[in-house]
């Protein structure tokens, strides 16, 4: 594995750890703070300009990974945050408060089982009652659990990817509906599997694709109001997600991402800004309904 240190006299785009990565492995949900080679999520690069002055967002698994990044860079930009975990998750929450309590902002730690349907109502009401507004949704949290052949897909797990990936988005939407107001936002978090399907991760590809769907759906409806909804479909990144998939083979993980144009994983640091892009009404109050891939290239080889 070549690590460079994220070395800042070269662009970024060539300064990240390549492939092989660690091979490591580790029991679902997993912990970032166990993970061998750390996901970048402090953007060190990254400058704010205060584009979310005065705001607050809810994330969905914001305790690590792309959703940790997220609440940092919304932070810097001067939201203030709440993140839902699974309460396993709970020292990586902590980590997560601390990057954004960092930046001078305000975290909200709210651990549940986003399947259960009153848990998302009262991380929305939770958030409004603590921190006093809801402006940003964003929906980031999933299941996933490979599959390397079909007689492998569970019923059971077939049915935890939908209530976690899209039933629990449904009724985070709907709850948030009410006290969203014109200039606000809702991201969702797809993948790129989601737009060309996958041999392994079957129901998780075919969550994110009902994902993309319902929000594209929505977005129409919410437009109405001034709410913007819209995608993020990521490529393969380093975070603990795909560590603790329990049948992700270590071969796999230390050459992911190996296979598409920039030959790496993406951290998730390089993630977090589209999703400033997303949730800014300065630089994306005509965005509406749409898919931004970050994906590295993938889509455009195959």
């Amino acid at each position: 594995m070549q690590d460079n240190g994220n070395d800042r006299t070269e662009p970024q785009v060539l300064s990240e750890p390549v492939p092989p990565y660690p091979k490591q492995r580790q029991q679902p949900p997993g912990n970032e703070q166990d993970v061998e080679l750390k996901p970048r999520y402090q953007a060190e690069r990254y400058r704010a300009a205060d584009k979310l002055h005065g705001k607050v967002a809810l994330i969905t698994g914001g305790d690590s990974g792309i959703g940790r990044a997220v609440a940092v860079l919304y932070a810097r930009e001067g939201a203030d945050v709440a993140i839902v975990y699974l309460p396993e998750e709970q020292p990586d929450a902590e980590e997560t408060r601390r990057a954004v309590e960092a930046e001078g902002r305000k975290c909200l730690l709210l651990p549940g089982d986003l399947a259960e349907a009153s848990f998302c109502h009262d991380a929305v009401e939770r958030t409004v009652r603590e921190l006093g507004d809801l402006n940003i949704l964003v929906q980031n949290s999933a299941h996933l659990n490979s599959q390397l052949d079909l007689s492998q897909l569970s019923y059971e797990d077939w049915d935890r990817s939908f209530k976690v990936n899209v039933y629990s988005y449904f009724h985070l939407v709907q709850a948030a509906r009410p006290h969203l107001k014109a200039g606000d936002s809702i991201i969702a978090t797809a993948s790129e599997e989601a737009l060309k399907g996958s041999d392994t991760m079957i129901d998780y590809a075919a969550s994110k694709a009902a994902l993309v769907n319902f929000t594209k759906s929505i977005a129409f409806h919410l437009a109405k109001d001034g709410v913007r909804a819209n995608v993020v479909a990521p490529g393969p990144t380093w975070t603990v997600l795909n560590i603790a998939d329990p049948n992700m083979p270590e071969e796999g993980l230390a050459n992911l991402g190996s296979e598409g144009p920039m030959g790496r994983v993406a951290q998730p640091e390089e993630m977090a800004p589209a999703y400033v892009y997303l949730a800014s009404d300065a630089d994306s109050s005509y965005t509406v309904g749409e898919i931004l891939a970050v994906t590295g290239g993938l889509t455009t080889t195959r």
